[in-house]
């Protein structure tokens, strides 16, 4: 078996970031961690397309963003637990007052439109500049400032503890 090469070595270095990432978009560990797996299977089959020099971050993080976007057209037509009926079911109810304001967070989040949520991720979680993320995103910078404001303005409205919009 032959060691990593340095290239490889950065690569490994990014998952923990990558799953982070996935996490947010996939809201579910295991579906996060087939995407990071198809992301780092993708990467390096097509190693030779990484250009020397350039952002190895934003390249991984790309393949990412595109592979769970190609799994979401091709899941379209499959029947899924879109309002969660079934999981709340296997879920105990949390009493810890921090558990009940991640929960709320956590679906005041999944809320918010996919770009907003992708973009306050990428520059406010994983500490991509505005730049980075938009090129990531194959958008205008413009669009992702837009996008993080409106993403922290909605979820500053939905957890406003005198608005009572996450109530059951």
């Amino acid at each position: 078996m032959t060691s990593p090469t340095p290239l490889q070595e950065d690569i490994l270095e990014i998952v923990p970031n990558l799953r982070a990432f996935a996490r947010s978009l996939t809201n579910r560990h295991d579906v996060a961690d087939d995407l990071v797996q198809e992301t780092l299977l993708k990467s390096l089959r097509n190693i030779d397309k990484f250009e020397a020099g350039t952002n190895l971050r934003a390249w991984l993080f790309t393949i990412l963003r595109n592979t769970y976007y190609s799994a979401l057209r091709k899941k379209s037509r499959e029947v899924e637990d879109p309002e969660g009926n079934i999981a709340a079911q296997l879920v105990s109810r949390e009493e810890q007052s921090g558990r009940l304001e991640m929960r709320d967070f956590q679906r005041a989040f999944a809320r918010i439109p996919d770009a907003q949520r992708e973009a306050l991720i990428l520059v406010g979680a994983s500490g991509f500049s505005y730049e980075e993320a938009a090129q990531i995103c194959e958008c205008a910078v413009g669009t992702i400032k837009s996008r993080v404001n409106r993403a922290r303005e909605s979820l500053a409205d939905m957890l406003d503890p005198g608005d009572g919009s996450l109530s059951d």
